[in-house]
């Protein structure tokens, strides 16, 4: 699966995160790698100022560090999607 740098994109990322237990939200901040993971809290909170590549990469990026099962997700398409994420060589 190629990444696709568009918002629709970025919305089905975003969808991840609705439909897992992690909050995430988009915050200004001094970020070294352009965002932040509070696991305890289960917050992810990436740089509001990133343009839209940026953000995808970074969302990307919490999700390899996150290692959410896809069995966890009820929506069969966030399922599916997780999974294509992961049999593709995105750092995952």
């Amino acid at each position: 699966m190629a990444v696709k740098y568009t918002k629709h994109f970025l919305d089905k990322l975003e969808n991840l995160f609705a439909a897992s237990e992690y909050i995430l939200r988009y915050e200004k901040g001094n970020f070294k790698s352009g965002y932040c993971v509070l696991k305890d809290t289960k917050i992810v909170i990436v740089n509001k100022y990133f343009p839209l590549e940026g953000k995808i990469n970074a969302l990307i990026d919490i999700l390899s560090e996150l290692n959410l099962d896809p069995q966890e997700f009820k929506d069969k398409s966030n399922q599916d999607f997780l999974t294509e994420l992961r049999q593709t060589n995105l750092k995952f």
